[in-house]
Order: structure tokens, then sequence, then C-alpha cells
């Protein structure tokens, strides 16, 4: 049996900022080969930050890696310039869905990196959340997420056709 690691609690959006930072180094050192994020719109997210998409373009360069987004407003995503570069280039292996109806409005805020580590907001509004590397909870939140993936539509194309 693995050892467990207790959970880090976030309590500030600074917090959840370092614990973003935190578990995307982590998912490049321990090579995770799949993340999901997932948020209604990504608008506290630091996608903005220079180092944070360095961070995820040094992970997406690894060999056969994705990046999974889930989000109930993916336009939202397009708002973010530096963020939509990344997309624009690593299209590839970032995929976009838009949840069912049904499952929008209570879209967890979470980035999951398979096997490696957590990190779920659990009340937005007051910053409330926690990092984990439990495998027992990686796993059952990787079950919920396949399951709203299922049924889920892909979203924000990297171009969009028109007249």
């Amino acid at each position: 049996m693995s050892p467990q690691i207790e959970p880090v609690s976030i309590d500030s959006r600074q917090g959840f900022v370092a614990a973003v930072h935190g578990a995307l180094a982590l998912a490049l050192a321990q090579r995770a080969r799949r993340m999901v994020w997932a948020d209604t719109d990504f608008i506290d997210w630091p996608l903005e930050d220079a180092a944070m998409l360095h961070g995820l373009v040094d992970w997406l360069r690894l060999p056969q890696r994705q990046l999974v987004l889930l989000a109930a407003e993916p336009e939202a995503l397009r708002r973010r310039a530096r963020f939509m570069d990344a997309y624009r280039l690593w299209s590839h292996a970032i995929a976009a869905f838009a949840p069912a109806p049904d499952d929008a409005a209570e879209l967890p805020c979470l980035l999951w990196a398979e096997d490696t580590v957590l990190v779920r907001l659990l009340d937005k509004r007051h910053w409330r959340g926690r990092s984990s590397q439990a495998p027992t909870e990686l796993r059952v939140v990787r079950e919920e997420l396949d399951a709203l993936l299922q049924r889920s539509e892909p979203a924000l194309p990297v171009t969009t056709l028109g007249l």
C-alpha cells in the first residue's frame, strides 16, 4: 500500500494560484500523462501567468500528453489571450469540452493530474479548497470526471468557420 499524503488546505486566491502552480510542477516532475481542468469559466485561474504557461508548455512537450478542459462557458477562455496562443499552438494535445446542461450548474472547480495530484476548490466564493495526492481521492475524482466527460460535447474550436 502506498503512503497517504495529507491534504493541503486552500484558504485564499493566492493559495489556489499556488496550488495550481504546484500541481502543474508535480505533474511535470512525475510525468503525468493526462490532466483535466474543470471550471465554469476559468476566470480565476492564472491562465495569463507566464510562469504557469511555461510550465504547461513544458508538460505538453512530453510525449503523449493530453490536457482536457471542461468548462460550462468555454468561450470565456477566448478572452485569455496568452492562454489561447498556447491553446492554438498545442491544440493537438488540448481538448475542450462543455458539459451537458444538467451538469453545468454543478461543475467542479478542479485540476486533476493522473495518478499525481488533485486541486479542488470547494467554495469559490470564499476560496476554500484543498490539494491532495491521496490515491483513493484521485481515483474517485477520475471516475467523476470520466462520467462528466462522457456526457459532454466538444467545445472551443481552434478556428471558427464562417461565410
